[in-house]
């Protein structure tokens, strides 16, 4: 039975997410209905709801570009005014469990590119 805080999460993430999914297409659709998985639904209820209590200006699985003219995705940016904080959420497998040397190489470019700009928050830290 949910109490009455976490029935107000879920119903403001099931608006929330339906929100973004509308204003999406093509892959930046595709990051968001494959990307936002449990660990981010975890940080939103467990940090970003018990903080703020809403999720104005939060934009889930957000594209920007790599110093490498590609493209990467936040697990959420923070977007008020001049205020631009990136979000990443590591659970222990889903970044380098059974990746290869090649893969494991990119990840570490992409923390590396990230790492001025983003806040990181380990699931089993949100979960004990």
């Amino acid at each position: 039975m949910l109490n009455f805080v976490q029935y107000e999460f879920e119903n403001a993430h099931e608006v929330f997410i339906t929100k973004h999914i509308s204003m999406r297409g093509g892959e930046r659709l595709k990051r968001l209905k494959e990307g936002h998985g449990h660990a981010e639904k975890l940080f939103l209820e467990q940090i970003w709801w018990n903080a703020f209590g809403h999720f104005q200006n939060l934009h889930p699985e957000y594209e920007i570009e790599d110093f490498r003219d590609g493209t990467r995705f936040l697990d959420f940016a923070f977007l008020r005014h001049s205020l631009r904080l990136a979000i990443e959420i590591d659970g222990f497998g889903p970044h380098f469990a059974d990746i290869s040397r090649s893969q494991f190489s990119d990840q570490l470019i992409r923390q590396n590119h990230l790492v001025l700009m983003v806040g990181k928050f380990s699931v089993s830290l949100m979960m004990t």
